[in-house]
């Protein structure tokens, strides 16, 4: 055998080591972190109960019913966190606040029961979340599975960063089974996908996805940030990561911005650790707000989501309206998504006559949303992709993904529907 076939043999078979490496994460992890005064809720209660009661700061001192702010960059050493230090469990002990604070458990304790997981942390950005999970489930030399589609910063941080970092990126349609099981490579280590795409709401086949994933001994990432696990868990379909902007649905008051990551404790704990090496920590005061605003998502999903039904159906048909995107219609392609979830978010994509001068009308001309980037809040919110999340592509790559001159993102608020409807109406009287 030639000095190159060797070469070659030994890169693959250091692939093949690296493909496996999840298998050796074998240490014993209890779920958490929490101390003794958090409360633990059963996951398998409504998600409105564990909502309102998941990960709550008992404080033994006041009897505080809300969990107090933990507004302290450090904590008072003893025994316990000498003993953390050696053991390296330095994630469990209050020690310093990029490492962990009781502000952060409380809210991640409440995040890990609502989608079902041992353990989730919480970070500076939902861009921060995404950044730290592939960074610290990826390694040099692997390769990486994502969708032409996925959002913005997500796409430049594959796009832009992973080749740098020796991470090579296949782009696939989301929802084509046969070209992500083609893209597979024995290096494959990661796919990474949303539960619903931006602007158009497609939905990959996640239970799919996921068998593909496990037979290749690769790792499935899912950006829930669309669904929320109020909608949709994906662990429960077979991912072994959900990440969510937090920015959005989570904290659901457009005041917080924040990323979540659940799942195993065993990948939780590695992407604490790259978080923790970014600096990407949550601050004491954002984890107040974040937690609070979770406590109402089972109520506020409910009305985000029949709001963007009512929207969708009035939407439908209209003379002004070329197509309209939300999983609702019967004509929406991805039928499947009506077995696995209980509701659809609040987002509604739509195409208005007139292109994108009759969009900019459309805006123009409605009074109750404001025109503005984001999603999730208590607020109706609208925008244009050709002209913010989109715009850096060119008109033709724009229509290679399905967004056409026209296309309008409406983010529905908890507001009367009736109000939204009317407020629409009026509007595409303008174009």
């Amino acid at each position: 055998m030639s000095e190159q076939d060797r070469t070659a043999v030994g890169f693959q078979a250091g692939l093949e080591a690296d493909a496996h490496w999840l298998n050796d994460l074998k240490r014993r992890r209890n779920p958490g972190p929490r101390s003794v005064h958090h409360r633990a809720v059963d996951p398998s209660l409504g998600a409105a109960t564990v909502a309102v009661h998941g990960g709550t700061y008992e404080d033994p001192v006041t009897g505080a019913v809300g969990t107090p702010v933990f507004q302290t960059s450090t904590f008072l050493l003893d025994e316990l966190s000498y003993s953390a230090f050696e053991r390296g469990a330095t994630r469990d002990v209050p020690i310093y606040t990029r490492y962990g604070n009781p502000s952060q458990w409380s809210v991640q304790e409440k995040m890990a029961a609502l989608e079902g997981a041992e353990s989730a942390v919480v970070t500076s950005s939902g861009m921060s979340a995404i950044a730290s999970t592939i960074y610290a489930l990826t390694n040099s030399g692997s390769h990486i599975i994502t969708a032409y589609d996925v959002y913005g910063g997500t796409y430049n941080l594959m796009r832009e960063d992973m080749p740098s970092a020796g991470r090579e990126v296949t782009f696939v349609d989301s929802t084509d089974l046969a070209a992500i099981e083609a893209a597979i490579r024995p290096e494959t280590q990661l796919l990474f996908f949303e539960s619903l795409t931006n602007p158009l709401l497609k939905a990959p086949r996640l239970r799919a996805i996921a068998e593909i994933a496990k037979r290749h001994n690769a790792l499935l990432v899912v950006d829930n940030t669309f669904l929320s696990p109020v909608n949709l868990r994906p662990l429960d379909l077979g991912a072994d990561i959900v990440v969510h902007s937090a920015t959005k649905y989570l904290n659901g008051h457009s005041d917080v911005t924040a990323g979540v990551v659940a799942g195993s404790r065993k990948f939780v704990d590695r992407i604490w650790a790259q978080a923790l090496r970014f600096g990407g920590t949550m601050e004491p005061l954002a984890c107040y707000l974040l937690e609070r605003g979770l406590k109402t998502l089972a109520l506020r999903m409910q009305a985000h989501n029949a709001n963007a039904g009512a929207l969708a159906a009035f939407l439908d048909g209209h003379e002004k309206v070329l197509a309209v995107h939300h999983p609702s219609l019967e004509h929406y392609p991805h039928q499947h998504l009506e077995a696995d979830v209980r509701g659809y978010g609040g987002m509604v994509a739509f195409e208005v006559a007139d292109g994108d001068t009759g969009a900019l009308k459309f805006c123009a001309a409605l009074e109750i949303p404001y025109v503005a980037t984001s999603l999730g809040g208590v607020e109706s919110l609208v925008s244009l992709p050709f002209n913010t999340s989109h715009c850096s592509l060119t008109t033709a790559q724009r229509a290679s993904i399905g967004i056409r001159p026209g296309l309008v993102r409406y983010s529905a608020g908890v507001e009367r529907a009736e109000d939204l409807i009317a407020d629409i109406a009026r509007a595409l009287e303008s174009i």
